[in-house]
């Protein structure tokens, strides 16, 4: 029985999630014309189109899209395979390929590094910066191999671990009203002038969450693009956000000129969870223990 290849379904992957022959290509480090040649071929071995193809776009058949979802399980066990296989002489040696969201890599990472040379000299850590929902895209196909996120957040059966809570601070101009306050109460907040990440920033949920505000309660005529451009919308006088505890010692908002105060929570419970999150088949279990607890070492001062 023939069977499809890595390579043909690595290429159908690519064209279903980017609807595009040329950027799949270009993600597969392959020309167009061989890209297209492979997936002709499974089809051809299927018995059936997998793709609509038009002189503007592809689109997906029903088929296409069951056989893309198997082909990205199929992916990462095979990368988990090779990757187990690499490390079997030495566990923490090797590559790791780490997705971290942007309102937690500047804060951890600085921290953990330095640790992780020290600890893990054999280590090679490939960091890979992106958004939660991109992150799971990513490690759903093998393109990394863990990724940190912020919690509360649906893993969609990845298997994590928390190892790090915090609570949010309250980013004010130095001449706001609340600045004199010693804890801010979420009822408190001036909602209207409540700066958020734009959308698809978790941050941006937990932020509303923290407020105890639903989601469709939000100013949506100012938003930034990361934390750094809140905070300095914050210092011009244009509103106030919310930080999370792991940023308020670093220089970002040691040298912008804020006041930030503490955002009394409820019933002491943290407002954010920071975790480790894997496939169920990866197997490098000594590495992980490791990292997580290096994470969380890390984040204890």
């Amino acid at each position: 029985m023939n069977l499809p290849t890595l390579r043909q379904l690595q290429y159908l992957t690519a064209v279903v999630e980017l609807k595009h022959f040329s950027q799949a290509a270009d993600r597969c480090f392959v020309t167009q014309s061989t890209l297209s040649a492979g997936i002709q071929d499974l089809e051809q071995l299927l018995g059936l189109p997998l793709l609509e193809r038009t002189n503007r776009k592809v689109m997906p058949t029903a088929l296409g899209i069951e056989v893309a979802e198997r082909a990205q399980d199929i992916l990462s066990l095979s990368a988990d395979l090779v990757d187990l296989a690499r490390s079997e002489n030495d566990p923490l040696s090797g590559r790791i390929r780490i997705g971290v969201i942007p309102s937690i890599s500047p804060f951890l990472l600085p921290k953990a590094l330095p640790l992780i040379r020290q600890q893990l000299p054999k280590l090679e850590l490939v960091l890979i910066e992106a958004q939660s929902e991109q992150l799971l895209t990513q490690l759903k196909t093998g393109d990394i191999d863990l990724a940190i996120l912020a919690f509360p957040f649906d893993t969609q059966g990845f298997s994590h671990h928390i190892f790090a809570e915090e609570q949010f601070w309250v980013a004010l101009p130095t001449n706001h009203p609340l600045s004199a306050e010693t804890h801010i109460n979420p009822e408190q907040l001036p909602i209207n002038d409540l700066l958020l990440l734009s959308e698809g920033h978790c941050l941006r949920e937990h932020a509303l969450s923290a407020c105890q505000l639903p989601t469709s309660r939000q100013r949506t005529s100012v938003q930034g693009t990361s934390l750094y451009t809140l905070i300095e919308m914050v210092a011009g006088g244009l509103g106030i956000t919310l930080i999370p505890e792991m940023a308020i010692h670093t220089d970002m908002v040691r040298h912008a000129d804020i006041c930030i105060r503490p955002l009394a929570a409820k019933d002491d419970k943290p407002m954010r969870e920071i975790g480790l999150v894997w496939r169920p088949s990866y197997q490098r279990i000594d590495t992980l223990e490791h990292l997580i607890q290096t994470f969380t070492y890390a984040l204890k001062d």
